[in-house]
């Protein structure tokens, strides 16, 4: 209750609309802790794959290894969000200029905002991790990063704007996996193969 009141005071503050409403802060709660539960899943797994399909996995030390399954769940929610980001902004007729009277700028619905409480889990199950290990997993720019995201997304959902901008951040999310996938290559010393080669010429496209 404590939670959902700030939550709702902060809402007074960036939007003079009641569009965060108390049924609506529970939904996005329940999203974010949503995020968080797919990031810890996602990081188990990619520990219990990684150990029995990648023969080199158990011969890494165990800051790689904790980085390696930070990456397995940083890809997962790149996936996610990309995907959702297309079909939100492309396919779904949400933005489309003649499905509704509102302006463009403020269109949402309930699909979208659990899109954004999603991927605010992920970005605080990051953060932490990234905290935790500091500064093994990224720097302070990781942190303004996380931090600056996180505070736009929240900003959007509490005031029922902005989301077509947020969700064109999100898309750019498409390039991580091969940013990841360029990291495993590298520490699994494949740097030579072709797989290497050619993650790095979709990179310099994406």
């Amino acid at each position: 209750m404590g939670f959902a009141f700030s939550f709702g005071s902060l809402a007074g503050l960036v939007s003079s609309s009641d569009f965060a409403t108390p049924n609506k802060e529970i939904q996005w709660l329940g999203s974010v802790f949503t995020g968080i539960i797919f990031c810890v899943i996602v990081y188990r797994l990619t520990a219990i794959l990684s150990s029995l399909l990648f023969k080199g996995y158990d011969k890494l030390s165990s800051a790689q290894k904790i980085e390696w399954n930070n990456r397995g769940f940083s890809t997962f929610h790149a996936l996610f969000a990309s995907f959702m980001s297309f079909y939100l902004l492309v396919l779904s007729d949400i933005f489309n200029k003649d499905s509704h009277e509102e302006l463009i700028i403020n269109r949402s619905s309930t699909f979208s905002n659990l899109v954004l409480g999603i991927s605010i889990g992920y970005f605080l199950a990051d953060l932490a991790m990234i905290l935790w290990h500091f500064p093994a997993l990224g720097g302070l720019e990781y942190v303004l990063h996380h931090g600056l995201s996180m505070f736009s997304i929240i900003q959007s959902l509490l005031s029922g704007q902005g989301l077509i901008y947020i969700l064109m951040v999100l898309f750019s999310e498409s390039t991580t996996p091969f940013v990841n996938l360029r990291w495993h290559l590298d520490i699994a010393g494949l740097k030579s193969s072709k797989l290497y080669v050619w993650n790095g010429i979709a990179l310099f496209f994406g």
